[in-house]
């Protein structure tokens, strides 16, 4: 069936044509963490239907923000992966994020939640440091545990944890949010006892907002 659209000579109007439907960005979330499988997308998306969200892909797919591919040769399960129009998104997803973080102050009981839906707004919080940093940083939550990479100024996330980390943070999800909302500081976070995050790097020294010492001019003969 042809998507309906709002046949308006507008920007805003032709996107919202694409990715306007109901769980469209949701799973665009699900997917910069890297390929997915169709159990995996719906298992983290609780209260989509298996129908509903078959339809989400084919869609995704139809309009190239999303490409399938076979897990192994001969094999059943597909994996989904965004493409480069899919991962442009990034920054829309950022915005969202920014944007509607003060309606999180309270949360509902009905509320679901999963660790790596904090990554973007968090990667927005950890951008200024991707400029001058490489390496990865691993975020621990009682729900869960995602790893972001910095490098060349980019930032990604992938779910899950890392063999290695140039930083590890532990800490709660209203202390996630509130470092990523910039609301509370690693320094205050790590003062107070919520955070503790762990490295001897100087990445986890710029995570937890500390400068380089400058260096000594040699003493003179």
């Amino acid at each position: 069936m042809p998507r309906r659209s709002y046949d308006q000579y507008c920007a805003i109007a032709r996107a919202l044509d694409t990715i306007g439907d109901r769980w469209t960005l949701l799973i665009v979330r699900e997917l910069l963490a890297g390929p997915r499988r169709y159990t995996d997308l719906h298992a983290d998306l609780p209260g989509v239907s298996t129908d509903v969200l078959a339809s989400r892909l084919r869609d995704m797919e139809r309009d190239g923000l999303l490409t399938r591919r076979r897990l192994t040769v001969g094999g059943a399960a597909n994996a989904y992966e965004l493409t480069s129009h899919g991962r442009a998104l990034l920054p829309v997803l950022g915005a969202l994020a920014t944007w509607g973080g003060p309606a999180l102050d309270e949360r509902r009981p009905t509320d679901a939640v999963r660790a790596h839906w904090f990554a973007i707004p968090l990667m927005d919080r950890l951008r200024p440091l991707a400029a001058e940093h490489r390496g990865v940083v691993e975020v621990r939550l009682p729900e869960g545990v995602f790893h972001l990479l910095l490098s060349d100024g980019q930032l990604a996330y992938r779910d899950g944890p890392v063999e290695w980390a140039d930083a590890r943070l532990t800490l709660d999800v209203d202390t996630c949010r509130a470092l990523a909302a910039g609301t509370l500081t690693a320094e205050d976070a790590i003062a107070t006892g919520r955070l503790d995050l762990a490295g001897d790097t100087p990445l986890a020294d710029a995570v937890r907002g500390r400068t380089p010492a400058p260096a000594q001019e040699p003493a003179s003969a």
